[in-house]
């Protein structure tokens, strides 16, 4: 969540080796295995398979996000609540702001139902390699499932104590493993050079025309090739666009090398079933071994920067206000972006481990993959078209809608999967969606049945209790969400329970639609012993209150807060009142000093 200088060097573009591609530079494992698993490996579809592949990352990885995406953001963020503020800006109040709202909670839950099952289908299919070890063919997939389940538990309890220590290392683990890839690719082809001529998209045209509806079909598995693709734009503000797009050059090259080294072994070696570790064993047989743990360990680091992608995007969406409050705890001293957030953690690990004994086998999970990655690309692409058409970088809209229509042809191919076990990714995703419409709409009902006054009519009362005398010595903090907005709870302490300091003071919080920057104003004399304190802060930006409040002068007594406590009969305002006693309130997220804190209990009709 920092934000880094327009200019990089060696060392940013290691970092984003280990931090952003270890999603889309593990797909070789898993990719032309499962395709081929599907599809006879004669030269012919040989050729038009990684024509498809190459081509893929071509228009969906390199021009949509590297290319079009990247050029859209928020002092440099990037994702898919970055496309919703800007476009907040562009358009006006009415149907479209609605469907735009609608878009980026789809989008937000898309992706992180991708951020189940991606590590899932990385660890499982780095464990299977295990069954070419010699004398371990036999190894029963039950021990693979739980040596990639016990894999995941430990990366998820590794997560509380932070990754800054150990962050270092992912760069140079993944540099040598893209070494890897492009060595085994480059003495493949040197094998079979015809592969070469995959490079063409004449291969992938011919391909789809001679197979018809099963060539469109085979595009759901083709997508595995871009799996983490978003990524690119999406931790765009953890170290800048430059170095992302840089490594990415370099990565796209290993890619291309190493799938057209497993599609030349796959033309010699019809039979072989997982194909880069079956060329890795024929090439070097006695490196295999540690060639399996290099991949385990990049395996392992792709999961750890998807995990942290999601607490990244769950904490846009706090900030934001479109998901509920969490409890964040922030796990290194420097870097702004190392946060955990342990109740996303945890049903994230019993979420992968549950898909992982559903599936069993990385290609059968293969069938839960692609929707929600389809899905979020189309979004992604539907976004820029509207962004690109409103602003002077129209003449990207063409090219905007030639990549929105291949990400629908992709999204249409993967809903063959539907039946197959990809309705998971969407059942996956239903959950946060539910939830973001859930807790957005309540909080907008709830702020309307509370009937709050408005700051004059507020101050007729408050003047004549204060002036009366009995004022508590020392200062009282009132959280409001704007200072001219008075919520209840405040005249119910005030009014009612008598409750008044010498010096009183309205607190208000707002996010701004940038990503970062804190300003802060202190409202003198509101009114007699009335004070208000604004912070504005980026979505995100993490707010040291107390020393902000220590830093204008705002030395509190107490600080009180309002708790709702809900009565409905209406079933959807139940959820939400239980997903609100569930969550840390309001000042609980800011990590103020619990001995000061008084909460406040409104009751509320809804």
């Amino acid at each position: 969540m920092q934000q880094k200088a327009s200019n990089c060097g060696w060392k940013d573009i290691m970092k984003s080796l280990g931090l952003v591609f270890g999603d889309i530079g593990t797909s070789p494992i898993y990719t032309l295995t499962v395709v081929f698993a599907l599809t006879r490996p004669t030269p012919d579809n040989v050729l038009g398979i990684l024509s498809l592949v190459v081509w893929t990352l071509l228009i969906l990885v390199s021009a949509e996000y590297s290319w079009l995406a990247m050029s859209l953001g928020r002092k440099g963020e990037g994702g898919t609540i970055v496309l919703k503020e800007i476009l907040t800006r562009l358009l006006k109040p009415g149907r479209h702001m609605a469907f735009v709202g609608f878009l980026s909670y789809l989008g937000v839950s898309l992706l992180l139902g991708d951020g189940v099952i991606t590590p899932a289908i990385s660890i499982l299919s780095a464990v299977e390699g295990i069954h070419l070890i010699p004398g371990m063919e036999g190894f029963r997939q039950g021990t693979v499932i739980m040596i990639a389940a016990l894999i995941a538990v430990a990366l998820f309890v590794f997560q509380s104590r932070g990754t800054d220590r150990v962050a270092a290392t992912f760069g140079p683990v993944m540099v040598l493993w893209f070494l890897c890839l492009s060595a085994s690719g480059i003495v493949a082809i040197a094998g079979h050079p015809e592969v070469l001529k995959a490079v063409s998209p004449h291969y992938a045209i011919s391909f789809m025309m001679e197979n018809g509806l099963s060539g469109f079909f085979i595009l759901s598995e083709i997508i595995l090739c871009a799996t983490g693709g978003e990524a690119l734009y999406a931790d765009m503000g953890h170290l800048g666009r430059q170095p992302i797009r840089k490594a990415w050059y370099f990565v796209f090259v290993v890619l291309v090398l190493n799938y057209l080294g497993q599609g030349a072994f796959i033309v010699t070696h019809p039979e072989a079933k997982s194909i880069l570790f079956s060329m890795i064993k024929w090439q070097v047989p006695y490196l295999y071994v540690p060639f399996l743990i290099l991949t385990i360990t990049a395996t392992i680091i792709a999961s750890q920067a998807m995990i942290s992608g999601v607490f990244s995007i769950v904490y846009q969406g706090i900030t934001t206000r479109i998901t509920p409050l969490l409890r964040v705890k922030y796990t290194s001293t420097h870097l702004k972006s190392q946060i955990f957030i342990g109740s996303v953690n945890w049903l994230m690990m019993i979420a992968v481990l549950f898909i992982m004994f559903l599936f069993e086998k990385s290609e059968n999970l293969a069938a839960a993959y692609g929707l929600a990655v389809t899905g979020t690309m189309t979004i992604t692409g539907i976004m820029m078209i509207m962004i690109f058409s409103r602003t002077t970088k129209r003449w990207k809209v063409p090219f905007a809608v030639l990549v929105t229509i291949a990400d629908i042809t992709f999204l249409l191919a993967c809903l063959n999967k539907l039946h197959l076990g990809g309705y998971w990714s969407l059942v996956i995703a239903s959950v946060p969606l539910a939830t973001i419409l859930i807790w957005t709409k309540g909080q907008r009902a709830l702020y309307r049945a509370l009937r709050p006054l408005d700051l004059d009519t507020f101050l007729l009362s408050y003047r004549q209790v204060y002036e009366a005398g009995n004022n508590i010595s020392g200062t009282g903090i009132f959280f409001t969400r704007e200072i001219s907005i008075v919520p209840p709870y405040i005249a119910h302490c005030i009014f009612r329970s008598n409750i008044i300091y010498q010096r009183n003071v309205f607190i208000s919080i707002v996010r701004i639609d940038e990503p970062f920057g804190i300003r802060t104003r202190l409202l003198g004399d509101i009114g007699p012993g009335l004070d208000g304190f604004e912070v504005h802060a980026g979505y995100m930006e993490v707010v040291d209150l107390e020393k902000l409040l220590k830093k204008n002068g705002i030395q509190e007594k107490v600080i009180f807060y309002g708790v709702e406590d809900i009565s409905s009969r209406n079933p959807f305002w139940k959820i939400f009142s239980t997903i609100k006693k569930q969550t840390p309130n309001f000042v609980q997220f800011y990590n103020l000093p619990a001995s000061k804190l008084q909460g406040v209990v409104t009751r509320v009709e809804m």
